[in-house]
């Protein structure tokens, strides 16, 4: 049997669609949603509620819908959408679901994105309230932003059969629609939902590009875009969803909201049933009932809970032969799936549809995220906007106002209040609208089975829950929001949260208007993880990072590392050769010789400015406003616990220029550690940080032939002790490309660092290679500059360092200036915590047998047998490693006083064993300095 209509509805009836649900076949047209071809086919059961698995059916047509869960199948699959925001499409296949989907095992085929936009107006909403404000900033030539989640604008009006200035309201929509799609600076973005408000006015909105098109959706179309948009002021012509009252075995597919039967049968030409039953506490339901009797359908009685009907409505209702009982309620429903009949006390009513209306709840949602509050309408039963805010106007139903011609007015006078006032008044449409709901009786409940008298129909959660909460002391609507679930499902409350904060209010004899509404937080309606990473997933979600000479890496055999995002070459295996064995060649042959390794991913931060020097001075231990042109200077920085954050240079490029480099690792980090000093606390310092790491290809070149090798490819530069002093850089030619060489060593030995453009990286290193060929120069990977490092005892942060660690604990009292009256964690180097004896300490370790590698991590005790847990640990090693050097393993480690301990023996826990190790000064290997100058 069709339940379709003759006529009528915004659908194409020209067209049919294939669709399958639950393994059977139907059809449908263009401009249905999956909810209305159910409805059309005679399917009101959809799925199964998530516990109890109870029947469910379709309560709404729209996001406010509880129950209607399916999962669609083809052409992807994708759980928890609602029937009722389905649109339909040929080949379309889903399945109803039991509270819960299953993700896709597949990855997602679709693409997603993102898009900023900037306006004066942003109106949330294209219903009467909706289209009059925003052509009233329109005609003011105001740049507006109108979104809505409907394929279409009119709002409240796609679901009624009204005119407007004496014309049918589509008409009128559609007029509007027009000018505004065609005036300049306007953006009208359909199927788009507003979810979250923020400050400043920043909103989120998701627009559905593709999904209406199913299986003919343009693969390089982004399927869902979330719009970044921010504005000087917002109009909020969100509406308000109609609300069920609460009785036994309310749960019944068949059971559906009065508005939304009214909306199925205008906008998609389906009659909900063919014999219902009414039952309201307002006016708005008898438009509902009226509409649906002249279309076919068998009302069998309209009941009322208010003592008293208006006459008008009855009179019209007994025009059309609909019986209407004043002062009555519904007390249950009977039926094994499908409502079969509504009970009035003892009185049982046949019926396939029972429709229900217990008023209205304005949509507040965004208003409420962007602080604005709420106060309670006793009249409406009801939260409402509360306040006036400064940049967000609410108009419409939205502030509870239910006449239609009262609210495009409220839309116009919103956007004038704004400023945007055209220069003529915009006219406002002239409603006959016959139904109201302002003038109704608020009604939370029937009493009866608290059981079966489900307030949140997703949760299967029932009165009996909330009077449970309530019994056991809960007075909060947000610890009784919790205690039962109610509103946490994917609807957040829509139709049940109202009424949940009604009965607690009854249950506890407390007015309404006392107790504080339960949060509105975003997003307003579900959005999926793929829309919000947007193009930011695979490689665009963790780019890898390579250097400018990465291929030359790659062909030559380097196995990686990832170091955040950046691909550094770990160690370059000969054949035969493992990790141990490369790096101690690569090793020896620099510290004998000569060796280079791809130093491109030190961060590097330009910063200029007329306070760039007192800047730097704020964020490093030691001062480097005194630094002179030409020079560089080693410096730490500390967060405001005076704990070590990052380490680097800083060379003084000019009179108010420098160059601060990072550590790979922490380059983003500290930029952003700078921004937040300057833009919040430092804002009138003239400074201004660029990142300029990816513009510079660095290479450090090492060991006591560097020099012979910089000399043969750098002719013009002079590279003796007396010329190019430790610390100091110069601009010069290398290989014929302008370089910056800095002298610089983390290796202990004597090391230029060569600095190109990135465009020359890999010409610039070919050169050196083969300068170097007659030394036997050698390419060496991050392991190996640890091991140099680590044998100079050079500490490397988030190795050596765990944000517990002070400059004083490294060893580097030497780099935090007695002279700066402050800079950043300065104080808290007097706390009693940071002073302690005991604090753990960087030091070398030695173990007694020279061939043990201690790994790291490992613990250290102080005793040559454990004793009974808990054990006193003394601290941890932090870098192990066999040393060519040393010609055998050494470690670096935090211990508990380590300073004072040197020469003691502690031990080490290693599987079942404990290894004895010496400990000693954290620089094992040239304590005097003397290999830095050749």
């Amino acid at each position: 049997m069709t339940f379709r209509t003759a006529t009528g509805g915004s659908i194409d009836r020209s067209t049919s669609l294939r669709f399958t649900f639950n393994g059977t076949e139907y059809t449908g047209h263009p401009g249905d949603t999956l909810a209305s071809a159910l409805l059309a086919n005679g399917v009101h059961e959809v799925g199964s509620s998530v516990k109890l698995g109870r029947p469910r059916g379709i309560v709404a047509a729209g996001s406010e819908d509880p129950t209607s869960l399916v999962q669609v199948e083809a052409p992807f699959s994708e759980p928890m959408l609602l029937a009722t925001t389905v649109e339909l499409y040929d080949g379309l296949v889903a399945r109803g679901l039991a509270g819960q989907g299953k993700l896709a095992s597949d990855p997602d085929p679709a693409r997603y994105d993102a898009k900023h936009e900037h306006c004066d107006v942003l109106v949330v909403g294209a219903g009467p309230a909706g289209l009059m404000a925003a052509l009233t900033a329109a005609r003011s030539g105001a740049r507006v932003v109108l979104v809505d989640e409907q394929n279409q604008a009119g709002g409240a009006l796609l679901g009624v059969d009204e005119y407007l200035d004496e014309r049918p309201a589509a008409e009128w929509v559609a007029d509007v629609v027009a000018e505004l799609k065609s005036t300049p600076d306007v953006l009208v973005l359909e199927r788009t939902t507003a979810f979250g408000m923020y400050q400043d006015g920043f909103v989120l909105a998701l627009q559905k590009r593709t999904d209406h098109l199913g299986f003919a959706a343009p693969a390089s179309h982004a399927r869902h875009r979330v719009w970044r948009i921010r504005t000087k002021q917002t109009v909020l012509a969100t509406g308000a969803h109609e609300r069920p009252v609460v009785f036994p075995d309310n749960d019944r597919p068949g059971i559906m909201l009065a508005s939304s039967a009214r909306t199925f049968l205008h906008r998609y030409g389906v009659l909900p049933g063919s014999r219902a039953v009414v039952f309201t506490t307002n006016d708005s339901a008898y438009c509902a009932a009226i509409d649906l009797a002249e279309s076919g359908v068998d009302i069998a009685l309209v009941v009322d809970a208010r003592p008293e009907v208006p006459a008008r409505l009855a009179t019209e209702c007994a025009a059309r032969g609909i019986e209407v009982r004043a002062g009555q309620v519904v007390t249950g429903t009977e039926g094994a799936g499908r409502i079969t009949a509504a009970r009035l006390g003892d009185e049982t009513i046949s019926c396939d549809t029972l429709l229900v209306s217990g008023g209205w709840n304005p949509v507040v949602s965004l208003f409420s995220q962007a602080r604005g509050k709420l106060r309670y309408d006793a009249e409406l039963g009801a939260f409402v906007p509360g306040e006036e805010l400064p940049t967000v106007r609410v108009a419409g139903s939205a502030t509870g106002e239910l006449d239609l011609n009262a609210c495009a007015r409220q839309g116009r006078d919103a956007a004038a209040a704004a400023g945007f006032a055209s220069g003529g008044q915009v006219p406002v449409p002239v409603s006959d609208s016959r139904c109201t709901a302002r003038s109704g009786l608020v009604l939370w409940r029937v009493p009866g089975s608290d059981d079966t008298s489900f307030v949140d129909l997703q949760r299967d959660a029932t009165v009996a829950d909330v009077l449970r909460a309530t019994g056991a002391g809960l007075r909060s609507l947000e610890h009784v929001k919790r205690y039962t679930t109610i509103g946490t499902a994917h609807d957040q409350g829509k139709t049940s949260g109202m009424i949940a904060a009604g009965i607690v209010a009854e249950a506890l004899g407390v007015e309404l208007g006392e107790q504080k509404p339960t949060t509105f937080r975003p997003p307003y309606t579900s959005v999926s993880f793929a829309a919000l990473a947007g193009r930011d997933r695979g490689e665009l979600h963790d780019p890898v990072r390579v250097t400018a000479i990465h291929p030359w890496h790659v062909a030559h055999g380097a196995l990686f590392e990832d170091v955040g995002q950046w691909k550094r070459p770990w160690y370059y295996p000969k054949p035969g050769e493992d990790l141990h064995t490369a790096v101690l060649r690569e090793c020896k042959a620099t510290r004998e010789s000569v060796g280079l390794m791809d130093g491109s991913t030190l961060g590097k931060i330009d910063v200029q400015g007329e306070d760039a020097g007192k800047f730097l001075d704020m964020l490093y231990t030691n001062m480097m406003s005194t630094l002179k042109v030409g020079r560089i200077r080693y410096g730490v920085m500390c967060g405001v616990d005076g704990m070590v954050i990052d380490d680097g240079t800083v060379i003084r490029v000019g009179e108010e220029r420098y160059l601060v480099t990072t550590t790979t690792g922490n380059a983003a980090k500290i930029l952003d550690w700078m921004e937040e000093w300057l833009q919040t606390e430092w804002p009138h310092l003239d400074v201004h940080c660029t990142s300029v790491t990816e513009h510079w290809a660095t290479i450090p070149l090492v060991g006591p032939r560097s020099r012979d090798v910089l000399a043969a490819v750098a002719p013009d530069l002079d590279v003796s002790n007396e010329a190019f002093e430790f610390m100091t850089w110069h601009d010069t030619e290398v290989a014929g490309v302008p370089a910056r060489v800095c002298r610089i060593s983390f290796s202990g030995e004597l090391a230029y660092e060569i600095n190109v453009t990135a465009w020359h990286g890999i010409a610039v290193w070919e050169a050196l290679m083969a300068a170097g060929e007659q030394y036997g120069i050698t390419p060496y990977g991050t392991e190996t500059m640890h091991v140099l490092r680590a044998e100079k005892g050079y500490p490397i942060i988030g190795q050596e360092t765990d944000a517990t660690v002070t400059p004083q604990d490294l060893g580097m009292s030497w780099a935090v200036s007695k002279k700066k009256p402050d800079f950043i964690g300065k104080r808290s180097f007097a706390r009693a915590e940071n002073t302690r004896a005991d604090r753990k300490q960087l030091v070398g370790l030695l173990p007694v047998d020279p061939s043990v590698l201690l790994p790291e991590g490992s613990q250290i005790v102080e005793t040559d047998r454990l004793p009974e847990p808990p054990v006193r640990m003394l601290g941890h090693v932090t870098s192990s490693y066999p040393s060519a050097a040393l010609g055998r393993t050494f470690a670096l480690a935090l211990v508990r006083s380590g300073h004072t301990r040197i020469g003691e023996t502690l031990y080490v826990p290693v599987e079942d064993a404990l290894v004895p190790v010496t400990v000693t000064e954290s620089v094992l290997y040239d304590k005097e300095g003397t290999r830095r100058d050749g």
